[in-house]
């Protein structure tokens, strides 16, 4: 059974950085990829970044380029999305998901089958 769990988020002013973390578990294989997806009040849930556990590939949106970071460490299975330089448009609940996949990101977040929680992310400005 696939679990996958969030931590980190908070509250933190304009220009400062937080770190969110993800644990996945009870994938059978490495060919899945996991994602940070967010959404604001009133707004479509977007994908923020991605990537796979078995591959170097990243994905960033362009909205948090250069900002975020993605990154994983497989012996911990977690996934990190450290980041910085936050705006006010950044805050909403930021939910970490996970499908089966060997390559290529995906946007569209009824495609991922397993996702946690979720945790609020505000920025205050």
């Amino acid at each position: 059974q696939v679990q996958v769990a969030e931590s980190g988020g908070g509250l933190v002013q304009a220009g400062g950085s937080l770190s969110l973390s993800c644990v996945v578990r009870g994938f059978s294989s490495d060919l899945f990829h996991v994602a940070w997806f967010r959404q604001a009040p009133g707004k479509e849930r977007e994908l923020a970044a991605a990537i796979h556990w078995n591959i170097d590939n990243t994905y960033h949106a362009d909205s948090v380029k250069g900002r975020f970071t993605i990154s994983r460490d497989n012996a911990k299975k977690t996934v990190y999305l450290q980041m910085n330089k936050l705006k006010p448009e950044d805050s909403g609940v930021y939910s970490c998901a996970a499908m089966r996949a060997s390559s290529g990101f995906f946007a569209d977040p009824h495609q991922y089958n397993y996702w946690g929680r979720g945790t609020q992310v505000t920025v205050s400005s």
